[in-house]
């Protein structure tokens, strides 16, 4: 969430913010509401000056056995307490729509954020890795979706039994898979000084609102009943660890990491990625989160994506960092760096991490602080970062059509092995 006063003293720089993020936001109505808004407040404060004023004259008054004029000063000072009630009700009201009009606006991208309209002008800043000559190779790579079937370490048609559309049985080998690339994305991540958490993956609203997901993108998750979510991205639980709490300068930077289950409803991807394991309702993502301060956050952001890219270069993977610009760029994010990996099935780069600096967009709606006597006086909001380091599904369908052989085969890559009782190779079904 924006600061309110910012948006107060710099509504231009407002304007030019969501002019480069393709959107607008009603600037008419923010002042209207701030207005009428700090109008009831001070009238109240007028109100309640005045009921004090009135209340000290009573105790005098019946000393002085000026009955009358003593019951007239409570009669003023009933019918002050209740205009301060009727304008308590209209500030309450206030209140509240001036908090949704302000968490449904998007955070303002930093400097270095490139200006462009959406994902075909995002700039690529560096590939690493180059793409396997298949045709040098004398066969046609098949796509992981067939892959898998031919394996049968990946069942479409179960998983839609038990669930639906985009939900799929991992059995064998790619259970296995799965699991063996968790452990070694929070291996790493704890070798590297992240913390690892086991959070619930179940979330009340506030922790959903904290970091950004509510109110905007209500319509993307799923709801467990009793004003409950299940979590998209262990972001949201991990961020909102420090909710409402005041760290210390010394405590920072934190890192966290967890490996959870996620789960969305991808309401606004109908018709994307409807094969394979690319875009699922559930997949299980190894998160990292990160609580800096303000003149940091540009370098644990830089430092993330470098976490992200290790994973992949440990992989043998070939991807692409690309930044995003204005108009691509997700709501609470200030900068953000996209990660994609390349798949032989799209003949593409796809994205597999997004790693994104916050800085105290979350805090503010969270309640994050910090304190750092030593150089400022009182509170500060911390910045948050959160990347992913990585999805095992996305992950999963990469190494299986990087590594896919002429015989249907799949290699497993080497750091994998140890992770998977020492397995070299999916086999295809006899």
């Amino acid at each position: 969430m924006l600061d309110i006063k910012f948006v107060r003293e710099n509504p231009e720089a407002l304007d030019a913010a969501m002019a480069n993020r393709q959107g607008s936001w009603d600037r008419e109505r923010f002042f209207a509401l701030d207005e009428e808004r700090r109008s009831v407040i001070a009238e109240v404060e007028d109100l309640q000056a005045t009921r004090n004023a009135e209340s000290k004259k009573i105790g005098a008054l019946m000393k002085e056995g000026k009955r009358d004029e003593a019951e007239a000063a409570k009669d003023a000072v009933r019918q002050v307490n209740e205009k301060i009630e009727v304008l308590g009700a209209r500030r309450a009201e206030l209140d509240t729509e001036a908090s949704d009009f302000m968490a449904r606006i998007p955070n303002i991208p930093a400097d270095v954020t490139p200006v462009g309209k959406d994902e075909n002008e995002n700039p690529e800043r560096r590939r690493v890795g180059e793409p396997r000559d298949f045709a040098a190779e004398g066969f046609e790579p098949k796509a992981h979706w067939d892959l898998g079937v031919e394996t049968g370490i990946l069942d479409f048609d179960r998983g839609a039994k038990l669930s639906g559309a985009r939900f799929t049985v991992l059995s064998g080998a790619g259970a296995t898979l799965d699991r063996a690339l968790q452990n070694f994305f929070l291996n790493t991540h704890i070798s590297h000084g992240f913390t690892e958490f086991i959070p619930p993956v179940i979330v009340n609203r506030e922790i959903m609102y904290g970091t950004g997901q509510l109110p905007k993108f209500e319509d993307d998750a799923y709801h467990t009943g009793e004003d409950q979510f299940l979590i998209p991205t262990a972001e949201v639980a991990l961020t909102n660890l420090h909710a409402g709490e005041v760290l210390d300068a010394s405590q920072l930077p934190l890192r966290y990491t967890a490996g959870t289950p996620c789960f969305r409803e991808e309401a606004g991807s109908a018709g994307r990625d409807t094969r394979g394991i690319i875009r699922q309702h559930q997949f299980t993502k190894v998160e990292m989160v990160k609580f800096a301060k303000p003149e940091e956050s540009d370098d644990e952001l830089e430092s993330m994506v470098a976490e992200a890219e290790f994973i992949l270069q440990q992989l043998g993977l070939p991807y692409r960092v690309i930044s995003l610009c204005t108009g691509d760029l997700g709501f609470s994010a200030r900068q953000t760096y996209d990660i994609e990996v390349w798949l032989p099935s799209y003949n593409a780069y796809k994205e597999i991490s997004s790693c994104s600096n916050c800085g105290d967009f979350q805090a503010r709606r969270a309640n994050i602080k910090y304190r750092d006597p030593e150089n400022f006086k009182g509170q500060r909001f911390v910045h948050t970062l959160n990347g992913s380091g990585l999805p095992t599904g996305r992950t999963m369908a990469a190494i299986m059509e990087n590594y896919q052989n002429a015989d249907g085969s799949i290699t497993v890559p080497e750091v994998l092995r140890p992770y998977m009782g020492g397995i070299e190779r999916i086999e295809p079904l006899a």
